[in-house]
């Protein structure tokens, strides 16, 4: 057995499936997952001293590369000072001017206040609680396909109709509180006015990935944000916006700000209630965050009846890495985040193009994936409709060469400032033989 195997299995005797986050298991593609030791740049290396170019990049966070040392330096010092006080720091003041600063074009952003928390799930969960408390009512909107993290209301799947209540979509989540959720198709207004002109007293929130990266990348339809702002405004509920994945990523105001500076074409206009960050805001470490009109936040305790609370909430060693992060992130980063993405994606679609693969490449800003069809998805059920089992060949493919992927057709691909000609190169020599494996299929 490898190395890998052999820890993989020792894993599986201590801890559910031998994971503490599924996706790690490698179900989506099978074989045995790589156990990462350490990492630094564009790479990771596994416990058998092998190394990969990184196309994961912990699911995001890790922008400006692995171990930056400007971001490992600061958590060093903030380690030095104490790891955590159950106590308010000024660091957290800090990182908090840093956010409403930055998401912002020409000086007007979202966000008047923002509360720290661990996860992006407790972002989320504290968010839609908020809203309920905020307007009294108790319907959520989500969108299929969306994933806003772990937490009850979060975990439905859709009913039969476009507004039908939905049902549990995990064991240990009662149908009552499946209800309190109306799952609607991604990218369809009508279905969202419908919901409303069925459920408007009662809906809280709706709740939206900025642009969608959890069943690959699907970037909203043009003006499809917008218009969630202004019915939700119309209706008395709230627009929360989930940049967990976008936000600090494809831009330095996240996909609001792509959108608010007209880089998007038709987004500008239009603010969110409530927006919530993960990844990127902590530089690596355990921080996300919520924010959002002064009014609605100081519903929060402990000036309003909404209770949130968490001891490591600020820890002050994710602070300090946030902070590094978010100052490092100029925008030079981006302009090469997006150059990168451009240089990977092309050469993905050219590789898979040659072996007559169907595919459409995803975009939103620097994040893109890769369906398995020649029609470009819309929502949820186009994405699932895709040749998925040609994923895992490629995949496989491309781990033997030295890369690797997220382990499932679902997430999205991140490169970082550290992706140079020579990790490039890597991944490029990769493709030719990985868009082969996935012909095969």
């Amino acid at each position: 057995m490898t190395t890998n195997d052999q820890l993989f299995g020792r894993a599986k005797n201590a801890i559910p499936g031998g994971v503490n986050s599924p996706v790690r298991a490698y179900g989506s593609v099978g074989g045995t997952p790589r156990f990462l030791v350490s990492a630094k740049g564009a790479y990771v290396t596994d416990a058998e001293g092998r190394e990969y170019v990184d196309l994961v990049a912990s699911w995001g966070p890790a922008i400006l590369g692995h171990a930056h040392p400007g971001t490992v330096e600061a958590v060093q010092q903030a380690a030095a000072r104490g790891l955590s006080f159950g106590a308010s720091t000024p660091g957290e003041t800090e990182l908090a001017e840093l956010v409403k600063q930055r998401v912002s074009v020409d000086g007007d952003g979202p966000i008047e206040k923002l509360r720290m928390v661990s996860t992006g799930t407790e972002a989320t969960m504290t968010a839609i609680r908020l809203a309920r408390g905020y307007t009294g009512r108790d319907l959520l909107v989500k969108f299929a396909g969306h994933y806003h993290g772990h937490s009850d209301s979060l975990l439905a799947e859709a009913g039969s109709g476009v507004a039908t209540l939905a049902m549990p979509g995990s064991a240990g989540i009662t149908a009552e509180t499946a209800a309190q959720t109306l799952v609607l198709p991604y990218n369809d207004l009508d279905a969202v006015r419908r919901a409303f002109d069925e459920h408007s007293e009662r809906i809280a929130a709706v709740i939206v990935e900025s642009a969608a990266a959890n069943m690959g990348v699907l970037a909203p339809e043009r003006g499809f944000n917008r218009a969630l702002a202004q019915i939700t405004q119309s209706h008395g509920a709230l627009l929360i916006v989930d940049e967990v994945l976008t936000g600090f990523r494809v831009g330095s105001a996240g996909w609001w700000g792509l959108e608010a500076s007209k880089v998007v074409p038709d987004g500008a206009g239009w603010k969110p209630d409530l927006i919530t960050f993960g990844k990127v805001i902590g530089g690596g470490m355990p921080l996300a965050a919520l924010g959002g009109r002064r009014e609605v936040m100081d519903f929060l305790a402990p000036l309003g009846p909404v209770y949130q609370a968490g001891t490591l909430s600020g820890n002050p060693l994710a602070v300090a890495a946030g902070i590094a992060t978010l100052r490092a992130a100029t925008p030079s980063v981006y302009e090469s985040l997006n150059r990168t993405a451009s240089v990977i994606s092309a050469a993905t679609s050219d590789a898979l193009s040659a072996e007559g693969v169907a595919h459409t490449v995803q975009r939103a800003g620097n994040l893109f994936s890769f369906a398995f069809t020649d029609t470009a998805p819309r929502n949820y059920d186009d994405v699932r409709a895709q040749d998925v089992f040609r994923y895992a060949p490629f995949f496989h493919a491309m781990l033997d060469a030295g890369v690797t992927l997220p382990p499932s057709v679902f997430e999205a691909w991140f490169v970082t400032a550290a992706h140079d000609e020579r990790a490039v190169g890597r991944i490029l020599d990769a493709l030719p033989a990985a868009a082969k494996a996935a012909a095969a299929g």
